[in-house]
């Protein structure tokens, strides 16, 4: 039979509220702590019975040793000593009866709460037991959590890191959008635009700025603009070009030289002004000229305006994103 103190039992309790995750872990505490507290009440109660029983046993016995002195007295006496005796040896049977009774109710009862004392020693192992693997189940999903913590602040590192990148981004595009507003702030209007748009710096230039119609040569008043935007460029070593030439719907009633349509013309435009922007400083390797024929229009071909306006060369202009592309590159890799 196993004996909690409690001093133990204490201690389990705080060991059990520490571990126990959840409402259905300290459902199980609680039912424990009910079942024992019952157990301990049981014993308490043999225990004083078996005391009252052992109690009543000694004053048995006392008064048998009392019976039996006065026994031998009687014996020598008269006829009176000889009822006497007899009453005695009734009282002494009847006495005796009663103490094999007690003996026999105190036995029976120890017996039956020792097996009660087993049943509960057993169930409270296996209590524990339970506990134990709670709790070791409780320390795997902390050190999990623990992992997740550590994984989302490195992510949160590489996210503050992306954002602090983005953030140079914008202003570096922001700085180069006015450093070429001012440098070709003389063609503002209808000539010549700068706008930024998905986070790149746009430089759309008409038609009527650039070239004569049909023609891929850049009139001269262009030539000053785009030495202008080159001069910019080239004080900006971090920013790649595209140059795209654009055309409105009308298509070529006869070829010209080696143009045949509008995708011609659009990509030789282009290139023409890849070869203006290189001639005046800008790193050939920075460049990339391309042609979108009709297909890319900023307004419907149904009027004239709306054509001239489609007619265009757009520049556009990106900051180059290396230490951008890095920390994308460690996110994905997990570094």
């Amino acid at each position: 039979m196993k004996n909690f103190s409690p001093a133990a039992l204490v201690l389990g309790a705080f060991l059990a509220s520490a571990a126990l995750p959840g409402c259905v872990a300290s459902k199980k505490y609680d039912d424990l702590r009910a079942r024992q507290s019952a157990t301990e009440q049981a014993k308490t109660e043999a225990e004083r019975q078996n005391r009252q029983n052992v109690a009543e046993l000694k004053k048995a016995a006392d008064e048998l040793s009392r019976l039996r002195l006065q026994n031998r007295r009687l014996t020598d006496d008269s006829t009176e000593t000889g009822r006497n005796l007899a009453r005695t040896r009734q009282l002494y049977e009847q006495l005796t009866d009663s103490y094999d009774r007690l003996l026999k109710n105190s036995d029976r009862t120890l017996a039956n709460k020792t097996t009660d004392y087993n049943k509960v020693a057993q169930d409270l192992a296996r209590r524990e037991a339970e506990l134990g693997e709670l709790d070791q189940s409780l320390k795997k999903s902390r050190a999990d959590i623990d992992r997740l913590n550590q994984d989302l602040t490195a992510r949160e590192a590489k996210l503050g890191e992306l954002q602090k990148a983005l953030a140079e981004k914008d202003r570096a595009v922001d700085a180069l959008r006015n450093s070429v507003s001012n440098a070709l702030r003389g063609y503002k209007g209808t000539e010549l635009q700068v706008e930024m748009r998905n986070g790149k710096v746009y430089v759309s230039l008409s038609e009527q700025l650039l070239f004569k119609t049909g023609s891929t040569k850049v009139d001269p008043k262009g030539q000053e603009a785009l030495r202008q935007l080159a001069t910019v460029l080239q004080q900006q070593p971090d920013v790649n070009v595209v140059v795209e030439g654009h055309t409105d719907n009308v298509p070529f009633s006869r070829a010209v030289g080696s143009m045949t349509d509008n995708w011609d013309l659009s990509v030789l435009r282009a290139t023409e002004i890849a070869r203006l922007l290189t001639g005046g400083g800008v790193a050939p390797e920075r460049v990339t000229a391309s042609g979108r024929s009709q297909y890319v229009p900023v307004a419907p071909n149904t009027t004239a305006e709306s054509k001239a306006l489609n007619r265009r060369t757009e520049i556009i202009l990106t900051p180059k994103l290396n230490e951008l592309f890095k920390i994308l590159d460690s996110n994905s890799t997990g570094k």
